[in-house]
């Protein structure tokens, strides 16, 4: 089995320490958090890539508003994964076939 490695990291302002982004690039990984506004010496980010971040967050945010996924009720990863499919699905419908 191959495993996959990590490209990038992409977060929200909380995970800016310096502590962090070493260790990111220890294991050259690419850093996508957006820097601290108090920060001394701002950091670039990708903001192409951050856009991503708060795409897969709102995502999530709305998966969470069904209550069976929100509290895992699904005890097989089967069974968990396919609902979430199946409502990733039916968020999907009315951006695809306008009523």
């Amino acid at each position: 089995m191959i495993a996959n490695k990590i490209e990038a990291l992409l977060a929200d302002k909380g995970y800016d320490a310096d502590v962090m982004r070493e260790e990111l690039a220890k294991a050259e990984i690419e850093a996508g958090i957006l820097a601290k506004s108090n920060r001394r010496t701002p950091i670039p980010h990708d903001r192409t890539k951050y856009c991503w971040r708060n795409l897969v967050e709102r995502l999530f945010n709305k998966l969470k508003n069904w209550r069976r996924i929100a509290t895992r009720y699904d005890k097989t990863k089967g069974s968990y994964l396919g609902f979430v499919s199946l409502v990733s699905t039916l968020q999907r419908i009315p951006f695809v076939h306008k009523i």
